[in-house]
C-alpha cells in the first residue's frame, strides 16, 4: 500500500515538475522577447543621445558693429529656452598668448604681421580642445570672432589668404556663422571707436571686402544698421535652427578641411 502510495505520488509529482517546467520555460521565453526588444531599443536611443551635441556658433564682423552685445543678448535668449550655452570671445586675452595679442592691441608693443597671425591662431589653438569637449557633452558655444577674423585683418595688411588660413587648418569648422554687416562709415560712427590699433577707417575698408572672400554656406548676413532688437530677433531665429539641427546629429567638421 505503502509501495503504491509513493509511487502514485512520486509519478504525480513528476507531472507536476514537468508541467511547471514547461509553463516557466514558455513564461521565460515571453518574458525574454520584450526584455532583448528593450535592451535594443534602449542601445539606439543611447547611441542618438551620444551624436546630440551642442551648436558652435560664431559672431562675425567690423569692429563696432555689434557682436558683443548681439553675442550677450543671444546668449541669454538660448538660455531662456532652457539650452545649455556658453559666451566665448577671441582674442582669448587670459591665456599666455592672449595677454601678448592684448598689448599689441593696446599699442604697447609691435610684432611683425606675419608673427601676430600666428599668435592670433595658436590663441584658438589654446582652445580647441576644451571647445570640442564642451560642444560634445551638449553645450552651444556663442563665440565672438574666431578664425575669419584672424585671416580678414591679416589679409587687409597685404598678407596671401591662403597662407592667412593655413595655421587655422584643423580648427572646428563653425555651424554657424553670423555675419553682421555695416559699412565701414557707420561703424566709425559709433561710440568707442579708434581705441585700438584696428579701428581705422582706411583698414576697416580693406577688412570688410576681405570678408566677402571668406563667406561660405555657413554664414548668414544680418543688416546690423537695424535696430537693436530686429537685429536680435534675427539672430535668434538662426541660432535656434542651427542648435536643433545639431541635437539630431550633426558630425563636427574641421575648418577649410577641403
Amino acid at each position: 500500500m505503502r509501495e503504491c502510495t509513493f509511487g502514485r505520488g512520486y509519478k504525480s509529482n513528476l507531472f507536476l515538475s514537468r508541467k511547471f517546467q514547461a509553463v516557466a520555460t514558455h513564461r521565460s521565453l515571453n518574458l525574454n522577447f520584450p526584455f532583448k526588444s528593450s535592451v535594443r531599443k534602449m542601445h539606439l536611443e543611447n547611441n542618438h543621445k551620444s551624436d546630440s551635441r551642442g551648436a558652435l556658433i560664431v559672431l562675425e564682423g567690423l569692429d563696432r558693429c555689434g557682436k558683443t552685445s548681439q553675442s550677450s543678448r543671444l546668449l541669454s535668449f538660448l538660455e531662456r529656452l532652457g539650452y545649455l550655452v556658453e559666451s566665448w570671445r577671441f582674442p582669448d586675452r587670459n591665456t599666455g598668448v592672449g595677454q601678448m595679442i592684448s598689448s599689441y592691441l593696446a599699442n604697447e608693443s609691435q610684432l611683425d604681421d606675419h608673427a601676430i597671425h600666428l599668435l592670433f591662431s595658436a590663441n584658438r589653438w589654446e582652445k580647441r580642445s576644451l571647445m570640442e569637449t564642451r560642444l560634445r557633452s551638449g553645450t552651444t558655444l556663442i563665440v565672438d570672432r574666431y578664425s575669419y577674423s584672424g585671416v580678414a585683418f591679416s589679409s587687409a595688411k597685404g598678407l596671401d589668404i591662403e597662407w592667412c588660413k593655413a595655421p587655422e587648418m584643423g580648427l572646428l569648422a563653425p555651424d554657424l556663422v553670423l555675419y553682421l554687416d555695416i559699412p565701414p562709415e557707420k561703424a566709425a560712427e559709433r561710440g568707442g571707436y579708434g581705441g585700438e590699433r584696428y579701428e581705422q577707417l582706411d583698414f576697416q575698408r580693406k577688412v570688410d571686402h576681405s570678408y566677402q572672400l571668406l563667406h561660405d554656406v555657413s554664414w548668414k548676413t544680418v543688416d546690423a544698421c537695424l535696430p537693436i532688437e530686429d537685429v536680435e530677433k534675427q539672430l535668434g531665429e538662426m541660432a535656434l535652427d542651427c542648435v536643433t539641427t545639431c541635437q539630431k546629429g550633426k558630425a563636427l567638421s574641421q575648418l577649410w578641411s577641403s
